[in-house]
């Protein structure tokens, strides 16, 4: 209310002289094959320890030092010379498909507050891409239809979706223009804001007028396959940022999909955006969806069992090697206290790693026999029946820790604060001052994009054998600059690798990486 009485009175007072932008989000990476669905409350919980509804003025004050999207918006805003609008940004760690209760009253929410402002000269978003709420499978599509609708044909909407972003022909005609993250680990995501802010003052300034096309090659594009720093992917991010050199190509953007939402625009998409100029998009769109199919050759899915991957690590001879539990995936919806990795690294006895697990109960426990007090517990493994069984652990409590860090560098998603909540490292009955064994505990699930998530609780991970992170490809921004070797693992659970694992009903029909493997 006190940021529309201010625009109001600088309107009065002086006139509009910079083009007034809404900006807003509602965020969700939803797994359709975790069957625990998504509430209001998840919203509010947030990612991490950070907020997870932000409203208003606390947008611009929450994001101005993060490298995440909205701090990318406040930077292209005052780069570009525009004045925004802040309305809700709300964003859940990734669960289940979300509940229509919530997924309507956020849209709700995110229009009045829209339609708060004085005057609006163009809206920019940020939408995950991959949202799936009861009644809407695309439900980032079906945000942007009901904005258009309260706002009409000619305000120009912008949306900027994240690189797993399963993109559909409608929301490419709902919006103006759809930018999608190039990289794969998200280190780009401030620079995509920016570049929406930048495309934004081009539009309301009439210097441009975006036209845009999407080509989507029949085909899941395996999550072991998305780091977009190394090939396959490589080359064809590199020729999405060589066409943008182009004046007449105002954004290019190929998504790799998300694989863990069984929805009918599941898969990788390219979309080009041209000024006024539609048989160029269609062109290079179609020209790039042609480079991703001829990939195919190159998309054969192996990885090494847990068993397998363990082994690998032991015998590597350079250490750490990091082991990404992939069906532990905490970033694409899994339950963080899976245990197949774990029960692995104890049955072969392996020495010098550290492993995080999400287990309250374990922590509590941990916390009331104190630092240097016994432990002896299950752990892990209870969160369901896909992530492993709980293993019994005994050792002692090395220490209790607040479990607050902070990531100064550009990291997957630009995330800048995080908080594990009161967390506790348990050092493994077999352990030894040289090659410790530890386990840290956690009451939430927390996304391995930090190495300070380990050293803010003593650990220097140079100095273990093996680091096991809850992953796939997201971690490896932290984990490669100290890392020897990087092993993802075909570990089970409910974001494993292969998709054989699950039964997919609503995908489109016989899409490469499903029907050929």
């Amino acid at each position: 209310m006190r940021i529309a009485i201010f625009l109001a009175f600088c309107y009065a007072a002086f006139g509009q002289s910079r083009p007034v932008i809404g900006i807003g989000g509602i965020v969700h990476e939803t797994n359709t094959f975790n069957p625990k669905k998504t509430t209001l409350a998840d919203f509010e919980a947030g990612i991490g320890g950070a907020r997870g509804t932000l409203r208003g003025q606390e947008i611009l004050t929450l994001s101005a030092h993060a490298n995440n999207t909205p701090a990318g918006f406040i930077e292209g805003a005052a780069r570009y010379g525009l004045d925004l609008y802040p309305t809700i940004v709300a964003g859940p760690q990734t669960i289940g498909i979300v509940l229509d209760p919530a997924f309507n009253a956020l849209t709700k929410e995110l229009i009045e507050r829209l339609k708060a402002a004085p005057k609006l000269d163009g809206i920019l978003l940020f939408l995950h891409g991959t949202m799936v709420a009861e009644s809407y499978p695309h439900a980032d599509a079906e945000v942007v239809r009901r904005v258009r609708q309260a706002f009409g044909d000619k305000i120009p909407i912008i949306v900027v979706h994240d690189f797993h972003a399963n993109v559909s022909e409608e929301i490419v005609k709902l919006t103006t223009v759809l930018i999608t993250y190039k990289e794969c680990p998200h280190l780009d995501a401030r620079e995509r804001g920016v570049q929406a802010a930048k495309i934004m003052a081009e539009v309301v300034s009439g210097k441009v007028k975006p036209v845009q096309a999407v080509a989507k090659p029949p085909m899941l594009l395996n999550i072991l396959f998305h780091n977009t720093f190394a090939p396959p992917l490589k080359p064809i991010v590199d020729e999405s940022k060589r066409l943008e050199k182009n004046p007449k190509i105002l954004a290019v953007s190929v998504p790799g999909g998300y694989q863990y939402a069984d929805i009918p625009a599941m898969g990788p998409s390219v979309i080009v955006v041209t000024d006024n100029d539609p048989a160029l998009a269609r062109r290079e769109a179609d020209r790039i969806g042609n480079m991703l199919w001829n990939l195919r050759g190159q998309l054969v899915f192996h990885a090494p069992t847990a068993a397998e991957a363990v082994r690998m690590a032991m015998d590597n001879g350079k250490y750490p090697v990091a082991l990404m539990d992939a069906g532990d995936n905490i970033g694409g919806g899994s339950a963080g206290d899976g245990t197949f990795v774990l029960a692995e690294l104890m049955k072969q006895k392996a020495q010098g790693w550290v492993v995080t697990i999400s287990d309250p109960g374990a922590v509590q426990a941990a916390v009331k026999s104190g630092a240097g007090g016994p432990f002896d517990m299950a752990v892990g493994g209870k969160t369901d029946n896909m992530h492993g069984d709980s293993i019994r652990v005994r050792g002692r409590v090395k220490g209790v820790y607040d479990g607050r860090f902070v990531e100064p560098e550009v990291r997957h998603g630009g995330g800048r604060y995080w908080d594990m909540g009161v967390s506790a490292l348990i050092e493994v009955e077999g352990s030894t001052l040289d090659l410790p064994n530890l386990i840290l505990l956690t009451p939430k699930r927390i996304i391995p994009f930090s190495l300070h998530q380990l050293t803010s609780v003593g650990i220097d991970p140079r100095q273990m054998r093996i680091l096991v992170a809850k992953g796939t490809i997201a971690p490896r921004a932290a984990y490669e600059p100290v890392a020897a070797r990087i092993i993802e693992v075909d570990s089970g659970g409910v974001t494993a690798m292969n998709p054989a694992r699950f039964h997919y009903q609503h995908v489109r029909p016989n899409l490469f990486g499903l029907t050929k493997q």
